[in-house]
């Protein structure tokens, strides 16, 4: 028994993290600078921009790589926005990208940016629900209903999961339909470092549905507020 305890912790801990530590582990692996490249991340999200009429979308620095539809923001981190790396140059094409399929009116993106508010408040209701499942247990004593709130705070917490599952094609569509054709027509990589683009693209893609499997740690965590 205690083998297959640990087995099942060993799984569970693969499926939570394995996704992300590769997501990590590609995005570090062609990140090393290229002096031989033609610019930086931030000057291709610049120019595939105004190449696009996108003029009037700006390019800025931020800790992390995300387009922000609401403000109309191609957002860079330090290291892509001033690095020359084949990892600089996929996630400036990626994000740009979302910029291209906000621009065209993309319905599925218009949908991922109408719901993520509401994502965001399931979260937080259910960390309201993580804190308050002890207490609620010391005063009304009611295995019953503890049971019923560790349910809801499951289904609060894989809300955040699913909906990443479910705006994944957005994603894909702006790795390997829209980024990935860029790099190629334009030539802004050599044709040897095309397969390193298309690995950090596919990480790209994949970076909140994995960064969202933490949620399932979480959730080991309610079910073991369960007195059986």
């Amino acid at each position: 028994m205690p083998l297959l305890v640990a087995l099942g912790a060993a799984l569970l801990f693969g499926l939570v993290f394995g996704p992300q530590w590769w997501v990590r582990r590609a995005m570090q692996q062609h990140a090393t600078e290229r002096p031989d490249l033609p610019g930086t991340g931030g000057e291709l999200a610049r120019h595939l921009l105004d190449q696009a009429r996108l003029e009037h979308v700006p390019v800025e620095v931020a800790p992390a790589d995300h387009f922000d539809p609401v403000a109309n923001v191609v957002r860079l981190s330090p290291q892509n926005h001033d690095g020359r790396s084949i990892t600089a140059v996929a996630v400036a094409a990626h994000e740009v990208s979302h910029a291209l399929q906000h621009a065209a009116g993309d319905r599925l993106l218009a949908a991922r940016v109408r719901f993520a508010p509401v994502v965001q408040g399931f979260e937080f209701a259910a960390a309201v629900v993580t804190m308050t499942a002890p207490l609620m247990l010391a005063i009304l004593k009611s295995p019953v209903l503890l049971a019923l709130q560790v349910g809801v705070g499951i289904a609060l917490l894989g809300a955040r999961l699913v909906f990443h599952l479910l705006t994944l094609p957005v994603e894909l569509d702006a790795s390997f339909r829209r980024a990935l054709p860029i790099l190629e027509t334009g030539r802004f990589l050599e044709a040897d470092d095309m397969l390193g683009a298309r690995t950090v693209l596919r990480a790209a893609a994949l970076t909140y549905v994995a960064s969202s499997l933490v949620s399932l740690v979480n959730i080991a965590r309610f079910r073991r507020l369960l007195p059986f």
